[in-house]
């Protein structure tokens, strides 16, 4: 039996509709402020939440809580609401998991190299 109510992704925690939420995952970043302006803070500061917490809505989720007060995300998640204002208000800078690149790469060349046969000539 099909239900009038909308299908929400409770599995997983998600406060909007998998319709609101795809809107949301696609919506340009000029659009984003206006398509997510009529969803009541508290809520708002859950999806920054649940959206913050996967690698691929990582950004999604600072952009979803650069609306929210720091009331609203504290009181969304704790510490977590905290962190999640706080690093809204920053330039995003996308995490490395853990790569680590050197600060100076040698580059090899072969130029001046002699091939093995020219060694026994």
């Amino acid at each position: 039996m099909i239900s009038d109510r909308p299908i929400y992704h409770e599995a997983e925690g998600c406060p909007v509709s998998l319709d609101l939420l795809g809107r949301v995952y696609r919506a340009d970043a000029g659009k984003l402020p206006l398509l997510i302006a009529d969803i009541p803070e508290k809520v708002r500061a859950r999806l920054a939440v649940y959206l913050y917490g996967r690698s691929h809505t990582h950004e999604l989720g600072l952009k979803v809580g650069a609306t929210c007060t720091k009331a609203a995300l504290s009181g969304a998640e704790g510490p977590l609401g905290e962190a999640i204002y706080a690093q809204s208000r920053q330039a995003y800078t996308r995490p490395t998991h853990g790569e680590i690149r050197p600060a100076f790469v040698r580059k090899v060349s072969l130029a001046g190299a002699q091939m093995v046969g020219d060694l026994y000539a």
